[in-house]
């Protein structure tokens, strides 16, 4: 474990939506191929996509599904942001998903200034991005948070600081976020490199070893299971 990692593991206290949502609320949820309920629904259609949510979130008597970090989805193949004829299929998740509804709030995970934003149009793109920069003790390091609504992008300036918990964005719909069901993607990034306002969230394979080594476990900071 590296030290980024350890000091994620001994922070406590941490909501990026709606704090007044006990994890107790949360239920996880398979979006790998291995869920054979994914292949009788249409998953190119963001409206059927959410309808499954809802589903899942009744029947186990949830108000968030989590999940995705390091795992396999089908469900990048209907976009050409993650496939070209020149590179390998980009098709595993390396952020945290939170699935609820648009207008939720989006929270700092810690205390941090704005490191850049973005609009990232584009089908299966992250629509209205933010970043955070972030400091514990000597480690410096950037949360992202993809898939918000246009108003969250509205007066927003780089530096601005948010404090631990604070409120600084909400959910977009799937007009805005890339053509999908409303939902927040978390990722911790250790090296942003050049990246502004945006940073992959899904990888190939190939780079998978790369980006779990610079996209650490969420459920390190969140804590959501234990």
């Amino acid at each position: 474990m590296s030290i980024l990692e350890a000091l994620l593991k001994n922070t406590h206290g941490v909501k990026v939506i709606d704090s007044s949502i006990d994890y107790k609320n949360y239920v996880h949820i398979d979006l790998s191929p291995v869920n054979h309920e994914l292949s009788k629904i249409d998953i190119k259609c963001a409206v059927s996509f959410e309808e499954y949510i809802e589903r899942h979130l009744t029947l186990n008597q949830a108000l968030v599904a989590f999940g995705g970090y390091n795992e396999e989805r089908n469900l990048y193949q209907r976009s050409s942001v993650f496939k070209d004829e020149k590179t390998e299929e980009r098709n595993i998740h390396i952020g945290l998903d939170l699935w609820i509804k648009a207008g939720t709030a989006v929270l700092a995970a810690l205390e941090g200034k704005v490191h850049s934003y973005n609009f990232n149009t584009g089908f299966g793109d992250y629509g209205p991005t933010i970043i955070l920069e972030h400091q514990l003790e000597n480690q410096m390091f950037y949360t992202l948070y993809g898939h918000l609504s246009l108003d969250s992008l509205d007066g927003l300036e780089i530096g601005t600081v948010f404090k631990k918990g604070e409120q600084f964005a909400t959910l977009g719909d799937a007009a805005i976020n890339g053509d999908y069901a409303p939902h927040l993607h978390f990722q911790i990034i250790k090296n942003i490199a050049d990246k502004f306002g945006d940073y992959p969230g899904v990888c190939s394979k190939k780079e998978l070893p790369f980006y779990l080594e610079n996209c650490p476990d969420p459920n390190l900071l969140l804590k959501i299971t234990t």
